[in-house]
């Protein structure tokens, strides 16, 4: 989609911006001339260069052809048609590609009424400064698309920025002869109303009158810019040239040539035809993303103000207490399969609380020696189980089902608690209404530009998301790194469901339909391994976006619930459509349009605006650093996530959402560990660097 959409946007930014106009109707300098043959130099407007010997026509006494260069324009070419029709003459008109693609009714018009349709390339480029392919690119799509709306072909060409043959020079020569060899008559002018300067009805009069009796080609516009002063001139003009005995000729009639517009093909009219939906399509869908982008644009400051002004609130009512004290002990649950690399560290730093803790190591049928190295450490308070591998959500529940106390903390077997996370953690259980609370977690192997960046997205989701979320009271995910529950709601909502990939979200959104409340405690700290590689993080990310997606849509029914459920539903489910599901759906166009801005249009507006949405970032990231007593040394990677890491993530939405969408069943994706526990690290706020 992504490609289309490039290539598309390619198409349109060089019809419609890689080339322009020069109104004030300057022609390039002509340069040597020593190449072009001297009966072209001084011979008549129309040439025919393909063969071995040019051959130059120059029109009879008492014929005028009148020609119109740049069309057709959707003010000024109907005035013209209908000064042509007041006066019953016909005229040769050299179509601009995309402007026949704009207006191809207009074209077929033309057709009908009998005036005859000539090539002004597609872009109106100065062709003697492109490549021949490129040259024969714009005379092929020009043709195509004057067959796609009239349903003809023509033979006769005009180079854009041309004037008479005695200003020839040897590069335009050289377009001539290429083109000749295609074909293409060239046509050039013997007189030039100079309409393009805009001098005047009567001096455009003056310019377009013949001397004496000699057949003319006249140059006049009916495109790029205000022609009223040419459509006034036309009226003068053509009764005064009829009194004076002149006859009005197409260009095939007045050199006695053959009919130069001739029905196309069916397959170049069916390739015209597709050429100007394709165009079409691409304005229109140009006009959509510019929609798009602004809805992306503010989504995203909308979600970045909201954030902070949230975060702010939530800091200052984390102060308050929740209620007495919460002391007694209580069951930390560590599901672990092949943990070897870490779950010392995990089972250490849990001995270390400074809370009463049971742990519960399940060991979920691993081959690496895991419920071993438990066994082995000897520490007190803490029970290994082991059953065969039956996946996370199983060994939870076991650990559910023996653990001995009300209160339930569970944790990944890569994970290390600060020694006062679960004292933290558990407080909030002092209202009888809190269901489950999420803590705070912080990625330990951070020192990578992988780990940075990841370091950052974990910041800033714990300590402005998760804070609007607890605030709005729609908290969607307690995160299987630290987390706690109460039992009695566990048990209510039927333990730990396998239907999903993120049995920790899915969970979460159970506890909130049950009519329980789910908290943030940001003061919980654990630190949790995140994946080395950018195939591990895209698995990671691949599974959690994908059984997100699955939760939402098994919960949907909470958006009609009432009380803590109905507000969870309408408040969480719609914040994860929008901001976790639809912005990352279009930040890939936003990106494709960041790079079509950069080519085609203002570089220098295309980076403003970039600026300031990395500007947006880099504060709420630093507003999210300080609330977390982060160094902020780790933002100076933001601008390169933009570049990766950032389109990663975005692409990990499209891809979750289209498997959604097939009905394909994603299996579990297990995470490679790498022992990054040495030692229980310290909390910023206690001194660490982290």
């Amino acid at each position: 989609m992504v490609l289309t959409l490039t290539l598309t946007l390619l198409i349109e930014g060089y019809t419609q911006h890689m080339f322009g106009f020069q109104d004030d109707g300057g022609n390039p300098p002509q340069g040597p001339v020593d190449q072009v043959p001297t009966s072209v130099e001084n011979g008549g407007p129309v040439i025919s260069a393909g063969g071995a010997k040019p051959v130059s026509l120059t029109p009879p006494a008492h014929t005028v052809v009148l020609t119109f260069d740049d069309g057709p324009d959707p003010t000024w070419t109907p005035k013209v048609l209908a000064a042509l029709e007041r006066h019953h003459v016909p005229a040769t008109f050299f179509l601009v590609g995309t402007g026949v693609t704009a207006q191809p009714d207009l074209v077929a018009r033309m057709a009908k009424d009998h005036d005859e349709l000539g090539l002004h390339s597609f872009t109106h480029p100065y062709l003697p400064s492109l490549p021949g392919w490129q040259r024969t690119m714009e005379m092929r799509e020009d043709q195509l698309a004057v067959a796609g709306a009239a349903g003809v072909t023509s033979n006769l060409f005009r180079p854009p920025y041309s004037s008479g043959a005695d200003a020839v020079g040897n590069a335009d020569w050289a377009t001539m002869r290429q083109l000749g060899k295609l074909g293409y008559l060239t046509v050039l002018v013997t007189q030039d109303s100079e309409d393009w300067q805009k001098p005047g009805v009567q001096k455009i009069v003056r310019n377009a009158t013949p001397p004496g009796s000699t057949g003319q080609v006249i140059l006049f516009h009916d495109a790029g810019g205000d022609r009223a002063q040419t459509v006034a001139a036309l009226d003068t003009l053509i009764p005064r040239l009829k009194a004076r005995g002149y006859r009005f000729q197409t260009v095939s009639q007045a050199f006695h040539l053959a009919d130069a517009n001739l029905p196309s093909s069916t397959g170049e009219h069916l390739l015209g035809v597709g050429l100007l939906w394709l165009l079409k399509g691409a304005v229109w869908g140009l006009d959509a993303l510019d929609v798009l982008l602004l809805v992306a644009g503010l989504l995203g400051i909308l979600r970045a103000v909201i954030s902070m002004i949230a975060a702010a609130k939530h800091r200052r009512e984390a102060r308050k207490e929740w209620g007495a004290p919460v002391t007694e002990p209580v069951s930390v649950i560590v599901p672990a399969y092949n943990e070897s690399a870490g779950i010392e560290a995990t089972v250490r730093s849990l001995v270390a609380s400074d809370h009463p803790v049971e742990i519960i190591v399940v060991d979920d049928g691993s081959s690496d020696g895991t419920a071993d190295i438990v066994e082995a450490l000897g520490l007190p308070g803490v029970r290994v189980i082991r059953q065969q591998n039956a996946g996370k959500p199983a060994a939870l529940n076991t650990g559910i089902a023996a653990a001995s106390h009300e209160i339930v903390v569970m944790m990944d077997g890569d994970t290390v608690f600060e020694p006062d996370a679960v004292r933290h953690l558990v407080q909030p259980f002092a209202d009888p209404q809190i269901g489950a609370v999420s803590g705070n977690a912080k990625v330990v192997n951070r020192r990578g530009l992988l780990g940075r960046w990841q370091h950052i997205e974990y910041v800033v989701g714990f300590n402005l998301d998760r804070r609007l979320f607890d605030l709005a009271r729609c908290m969607p995910t307690v995160p299987g790194a630290i987390g706690a529950w109460r039992r009695a709601a566990l048990v209510r909502v039927g333990g730990v469901s396998e239907a999903t990939l993120a049995e920790d979200t899915d969970l979460t959104m159970a506890i909130w339909r049950d009519g329980w409340r789910v908290v943030y405690e940001e003061k919980a700290i654990a630190w949790t391994e995140a994946p080395a590689s950018l195939g591990a993080l895209w698995r990671q990310r691949y599974r959690w976006c994908y059984g997100t997606l699955q939760a939402m849509w098994k919960h949907r029914g909470a958006a009609r619930q009432s009380g803590a459920a109905g507000t969870f539903g309408r408040r969480g489910l719609l914040f994860l459509l929008l901001f976790q599901v639809l912005l990352p759906l279009l930040a890939p166009l936003v990106d494709v349009l960041s790079v079509y801005g950069l080519v085609f249009l203002d570089p220098v507006h295309v980076l403003l605006l970039w600026c300031s949405f990395l500007l947006v970032q880099v504060v709420t990231g630093t507003y999210a650093f300080r609330l977390d007593g982060e160094r902020l040394g780790p933002l100076w990677s933001l601008p390169f996530q933009q570049f990766v890491y950032r389109q990663l993530m975005y692409l990990v939405v499209v891809q979750s959402v289209a498997t959604a969408l097939s009905g394909s069943r994603l299996r579990w994706q297990r995470m490679e560990r790498y022992g990054s526990h040495q030692e229980p690290p310290l909390s910023p706020a206690s001194g660490a660097r982290g």
